[in-house]
């Protein structure tokens, strides 16, 4: 494997370092890295490991397009909206580096295609926004000794690790356990400052390049916490859990992070072709739905348990929310009130109606 003269051009700032130079360049080429997320936190994740020349990238994400990503989503444009996500970012990658391998799949990460995925890359970026999908990134990283570089965001806060690198600390060993179902929201339920992914995945991508070139010290069994207003960090450190013995995949990890998983759904698409056999309950917060309305009876989930009783009896009850996931909360909150009707969740929110 060598570079081409176009390649020297390109990378001609990385090759006068003489931390890098040719030989690390080269190991920039060999390298393979798989994004999981194609979102706020991946963007600039991919737009650097790009730029620096990693030579196969890898971008797993089902999701299209919307307009209220290009707040922070730096990659995409309005021209792309409605477009699946892992190929607008490879389309607009292959612009600024044609001389890498990529490879978008159009799919979410689960159980069944994770050990498939993970085994033809060197280093896993998680760019998620939730837990089911953070533990099953863990998981099947340790299962096949891949390091996973890690970052979060909440407003105006972000996180980074590397986790599972050498047999260091791993996800499960800085969060045992799964916080308790809506205790985080993600951005789409409680917003974030467009600038802050882009600071975020950036130090991600930083840990990355780290990897492999071998320079400098890997944030493992450190978390890096940063505030967006304060400009603070602070650097936490995770001890190894030695009691963790990862062997094998959980059977469901929506059910592991609480997410009820025994709920009827239907689909946007269904409901539009019976929205009269149905009672439609928005459990959003008002911001959201003032943002992306819907007619329908409006109880934020955080004050369902004492307005249930507002709910009318006189049809079944589409309950719904911006992902599909709240909403399945709610369903399980009417439940526990022994609510009476048959209740239905909005599969993919309301957001899968602009799909």
């Amino acid at each position: 494997m060598n570079l081409s003269a176009e390649e020297q051009e390109q990378y001609s700032r990385h090759l006068r370092l003489d931390e890098v130079g040719k030989a690390g360049q080269l190991k920039l080429k060999q390298a393979k890295v798989l994004v999981i997320g194609a979102g706020g936190l991946s963007c600039p994740v991919l737009q650097y490991l790009t730029a620096a020349g990693v030579g196969t990238i890898g971008i797993v994400d089902d999701d299209s397009i919307e307009h209220s990503n290009l707040q922070r989503q730096i990659l995409y444009t309005n021209k792309d909206i409605g477009k699946y996500k892992a190929e607008a970012a490879v389309e607009r990658l292959q612009m600024l580096n044609p001389y890498i391998q990529y490879y978008a799949y159009k799919t979410r990460l689960t159980k069944d295609n994770a050990l498939e995925l993970f085994p033809d890359y060197d280093i896993i970026v998680d760019g998620t926004d939730n837990f089911p999908t953070r533990y099953l990134i863990n998981d099947a990283a340790v299962l096949l000794g891949k390091p996973v570089v890690f970052g979060s965001i909440h407003k105006f806060e972000g996180q980074v690790s590397v986790f599972n690198f050498k047999n260091g600390p791993t996800y499960r060993c800085l969060y045992p356990t799964p916080p308790k179902i809506n205790e985080v929201p993600n951005c789409s339920e409680i917003g974030v400052l467009g600038v802050l992914p882009g600071i975020i995945g950036s130090l991600q991508a930083n840990e990355v390049l780290k990897i492999i070139l071998g320079l400098g010290n890997i944030l493992s069994g450190q978390l890096l916490t940063f505030d967006a207003l304060s400009l603070k960090q602070t650097l936490f450190f995770v001890e190894k859990n030695i009691s963790s013995n990862i062997t094998t995949l959980e059977d469901d990890y929506q059910a592991f992070c609480g997410i009820p998983n025994d709920i009827k759904e239907i689909s946007y698409q269904e409901y539009e072709e019976h929205p009269t056999s149905f009672n439609l309950l928005d459990v959003r917060t008002q911001t959201e739905r003032d943002a992306n309305f819907i007619d329908s009876i409006h109880i934020p989930l955080d004050e369902l348990s004492e307005r249930c009783h507002e709910i009318p009896d006189n049809r079944k009850l589409l309950v719904c929310c911006q992902s599909g996931i709240r909403s399945k909360l709610a369903i399980r909150i009417l439940k526990e009130k022994r609510f009476d009707l048959a209740l239905v969740n909005l599969q993919g929110g309301l957001k899968s109606r602009s799909l």
